[in-house]
Order: structure tokens, then sequence, then C-alpha cells
């Protein structure tokens, strides 16, 4: 097997990639510097080098350039943060395989790692052996599982199964966070391609410039997006916002391709399932002229909705179940579990957000819990937040209440509110409303949160 160099300063995710890599039979040398990266590079000379974007004495980038002027031969992946991806494609200028994002898919790792290490193999089975020979071991199902019990849910379900080892392009439409990702993932993993690459890039990510070279390989020769998912799915999320020059240049690739699909072979790097995903309609977009129609037919032969959460609330206990195991299993702490008053405020909140806002919710819920069991009080405000019950004045009106607080914190709101009232009756006089309320000015002062050596107003 292989020889590999990985350097990241972030231990644990050192020692995740190292195991994974040592499991599939390679041998890994850890870094947590980059100056002991580099002399690991230089002493082993390895077949590939996997660096983090943003180690703290190094730049990542001056590895990749280290690497393609001394050691030629040497394969590098770069492992960056959502937030940096147009500095990968940088990378992948000055030289490098491949980029991965994180958090990246376990599967994904070793498979890009497969297809770097092979990249100079033209005989395709052998490439296709290797790639699946070490892919069914460690391949991470927690990115890709359709998770939830609801008739909408079970519909895309059944979509998947069907068209998965259809070749033709599939749309997927639906609001930010309501998962279009992991439908992308199900049907990659659903499919006979399941054992090749699963690329993704965010179109919205990344300048025109950077985006075209991406998509269709850079200047140096460095081959695109899709030539780096041979034998696999590219999943294009938010493809509405593509510039109207790469919309017409991804028209014409798709024609070509189509084409002279029938004279491709596994190795020619251009046997690929395509998943474009968006926010908006795609049909009104093309007829309102800011989307290519002849483009939209194309990317629309399976179409496919995603419903938004509030829509499906049944899905939300198994995607909590779901996301509480997979928090214990990332820190490997203690299980939680929510309580079934908390659960109800889950499912009772509209999730504008979508999945993506119930994850965060629930990460931030398990981070305030005191106990193994979260409480309402745990979850965030917004979720818990304001219901009416009647009032007990004489209005027979109703009042808001920050159900899921503590009762200290809203007796200490309410306090507020009761001062800043008597405040303005008496025109600002903090004395006058001290002696109203039977307290010290002391006392009213510390109630305000002001510094009791101000002077008061008479």
């Amino acid at each position: 097997m292989a020889k590999l160099v990985i350097i990241d300063d972030e231990a644990a995710i050192l020692e995740l990639m190292s195991k994974l890599c040592r499991a599939a039979g390679h041998t890994v040398f850890g870094c947590t510097t980059g100056i002991d990266g580099m002399a690991a590079i230089r002493s082993q000379q390895p077949d590939l080098v996997i660096v983090d974007l943003r180690i703290g004495d190094v730049n990542g980038l001056d590895l990749v350039s280290m690497c393609r002027d001394q050691f030629p031969n040497t394969a590098v992946i770069m492992v960056t943060g959502h937030g940096s991806v147009e500095t990968a494609v940088e990378a992948m200028r000055l030289g490098a395989f491949d980029y991965l994002t994180k958090p990246f898919d376990l599967g994904d790792l070793i498979k890009t790692v497969n297809q770097a290490l092979n990249r100079n193999n033209s005989a395709a089975s052998s490439s296709t052996q290797l790639i699946n020979g070490s892919s069914s071991s460690v391949r991470s199902t927690s990115a890709s599982k359709l998770i939830g019990h609801s008739d909408a849910i079970q519909r895309i379900f059944e979509i998947v199964r069907r068209v998965a080892d259809n070749d033709s392009p599939v749309l997927l439409e639906g609001e930010f966070g309501v998962g279009k990702h992991m439908v992308a993932r199900a049907l990659h993993e659903a499919s006979r391609r399941s054992g090749a690459p699963y690329k993704e890039l965010q179109c919205s990510a990344m300048p025109e410039d950077a985006l075209e070279s991406e998509l269709f390989g850079h200047v140096n020769g460095q081959g695109g997006i899709f030539s780096r998912a041979s034998g696999g799915t590219v999943h294009l999320a938010e493809v509405h916002v593509l510039p109207a020059r790469i919309q017409a240049q991804l028209n014409t690739f798709l024609d070509e391709m189509q084409s002279r699909r029938s004279a491709w072979s596994n190795s020619s790097g251009s046997d690929f399932r395509l998943v474009v995903s968006t926010t908006i309609c795609l049909e009104e977009a093309s007829k309102k002229g800011s989307f290519r129609e002849d483009l939209y037919y194309k990317l629309s032969v399976v179409p496919l909705k995603i419903p938004p959460l509030r829509e499906r609330r049944e899905d939300i206990k198994p995607l909590v179940d779901h996301f509480l195991k997979e928090l214990t299993d990332r820190t490997d702490s203690k299980p939680k579990s929510m309580d079934a008053y908390g659960l109800e405020f889950l499912e009772k909140y509209p999730w504008p957000g979508n999945i993506s806002e119930l994850r965060n919710a629930v990460e931030r819920a398990c981070a305030f819990a005191e106990s193994d069991r979260i409480r309402p009080a745990d979850l965030p405000t917004k979720v818990t937040q304001q219901i009416e019950v009647p009032t007990t004045s004489s209005s027979h009106g109703t009042t808001q209440l920050p159900i899921g607080s503590t009762l200290d914190d809203f007796i200490r709101g309410q306090e507020r509110v009761f001062i800043q009232e008597t405040l303005k009756y008496n025109n600002g006089s903090r004395e006058k409303t001290a002696s109203m309320l039977g307290v010290s000015i002391a006392t009213l002062y510390r109630k305000m949160g002001l510094n009791v050596d101000r002077k008061t107003t008479a």
C-alpha cells in the first residue's frame, strides 16, 4: 500500500484521518505542525500528503507549492473549512489533486485518497477495484441517511430508489436547510456508482473565474470537478446563481457529453451522474429569463421537490434522535435525551431554517443541558418563546409569556418592565420610584443594573 503524510494541527482530526488511512492499509506519518510536516515529506518522500489549509506555523498553500516543485510524484489533498473554498481552489491551481471541506464524509476521505493514489493509473479496472475495495468498510452513512416517517419523506425514499441507477440529471428544489444535500448523497449511495467519488460544489461559494476553473478545469491542466468525479456523482448546489456565461458553457458541455457518451471509456474521466439543487423555482427563473431555458430542461429530467420541515412535523422526533446520537458518537460523551415537553416545543416551532436550524438547536441544547435530560429551558429562546395566556386584569385580554424560561429569569424580566413603567409615571425620578415601589434607592439601582453612586433625579 501507499506511504502518507497527514498534517493537521487539530489532534482529534489528525488522529481520525490517520486511523482511517491505516485501516485502509496505508503507512501514515502524522504531524501537527507545518515544520514537522515539511521534514516528514522530505525524509519519507510519500505517495500522498493530506494537509489542512490553516495550520499554525505554515500556510498549507506553501506545502502544496513545495510538493509541486520538489516532489512532483507526490499527490496532495487539501482539507479546508466551508468558508475557504476559494482558497482550496487556489491550492488546486498550485497542483493539489483535490480538496475536502470540513466536516467531510469519512467515506469520501478514503475514496479521494484512493483516487489520488491512482491518478496516473490508466487501467480502469484496477482503479475501480482499489476504490471499491476500501470504501465498503469505512463508508459513513451519517450524512446520507434520509430520516423521517412522514408520507412526504417516504415518497422521496421511493423516488430515490426508483431513479438511483438512472443516469438522467436530477433537479432538487427546496428551501435552505431542507436536506437537499442529503437527498443528493442518498441518490449516490443507492446507485451503482456508490463506490466511486461523490463531489459537491456550492456554486455561490466562489467568484466567476474560480467557479469556471472548478467546473471545467484549470489552465495548468488540472481537471475540473466532472473529471475528478469519474464514475461517480457531481452535485451542483445553488445552481440558479450560475452566471449567464457559465450557464452557456455548462449547456454546451452537457450537449457534448451526451453526443460522446457512447464513445467514452471508464478511464476518460467523463462518466458521471449530475444532480443539481436550488432554493428557487428554476422553471419560473427560466420563464423570467434569469436562467437558460434549454439548460433548465437538461437539468430537470427528474425533478424532486423537498418539502420544508414545517410541512412534515412527524419527522422532527426521528431527526432529533438522530442528531443526539450523532453528537454522542462525535464527542464520545454520555447520551442525552429530549424530554416530552421539550419535544413538544420542537414540534410546534415553524423552523424557518428547516433541518439545519433544528440540528443547531439540538446541539445548543446539549451544550446548555445540566443533566442527561434536555428540558425546554435548554432550548433556544426563539423555540420556546411566546404563548398567549389570559390576563388577570379587567381588560380580559391576553398576554404572552416566555414558556421554557426559568422562573427567576421571568421574574427578573417582569421586575424590569414594572420598574421602567413606574419610572415613566414619575417622569424619570428614581427617588420617587423607589419610594412608590417600597424599596431603597440602592435596591432600585441594583435591579436596574446601575451604579449606586450615580446621582439621582429629583
